[in-house]
């Protein structure tokens, strides 16, 4: 069985447990921790934690954010004016791009089909890197996790702390863990 095999079996033994409902938004969230060389893999195998969510009776809603930068990007009104002065797209990172990115998850979260019985998958956030924490996404969007958010994560998650790509420092979050190393998830299959 191959290591993204491995992570929707444990996925899978975790979504059939009984969903606690008066969780805060932050302890709704799962994060499938995968090594970043796994990206295309488990894109191409993600039918299996699907499969899993809805063998259990739930719903599930994805969103992938791999080209929310460049959408945002193409959309921002003086993007010509950034290539040239990149340093000043720093200032419209830190006030718009975040709660662009929110926005774009919150339309999933929030969408007629999203009830208290849905898992959404939330997909492309290595594409954040160095524009948005997703620590910060994560907090911008709890209030409207009505079931449950799978976040797939390419990283590592050590002592209670993740890092996304292995590169920045990592933050301790309240969202479960699901990963391969049988010492380091909170659950294990």
């Amino acid at each position: 069985m191959g290591r993204i095999d491995r992570l929707a079996e444990r996925y899978k033994n975790y979504i059939a447990l009984p969903w606690q409902q008066d969780l805060a938004g932050a302890e709704r969230a799962i994060f499938i921790v995968y090594d970043k060389a796994d990206e295309r893999r488990l894109r191409a195998r993600k039918d299996l934690f699907v499969l899993a969510t809805e063998e259990r009776g739930h719903g599930w809603l994805e969103c992938d954010l791999t080209s929310v930068f460049a959408r945002w990007m193409a959309d921002t009104e003086y993007r010509d004016s950034y290539f040239e002065s990149p340093e000043d797209l720093e200032i419209k990172l830190e006030d718009d791009f975040l709660e662009h990115v929110a926005g774009c998850v919150r339309g999933v979260l929030t969408a007629p089909e999203a009830n208290d019985n849905s898992v959404v998958g939330i997909y492309g956030i290595a594409s954040l890197f160095g524009f948005v924490r997703v620590s910060e996404l994560i907090k911008a969007i709890e209030q409207d996790i009505r079931g449950r958010v799978v976040v797939f994560f390419p990283g590592e998650y050590e002592n209670s702390n993740y890092r996304l790509l292995d590169a920045r420092d990592g933050w301790n979050y309240l969202a479960v863990p699901i990963t391969l190393q049988e010492d380091r998830g909170v659950y294990e299959a």
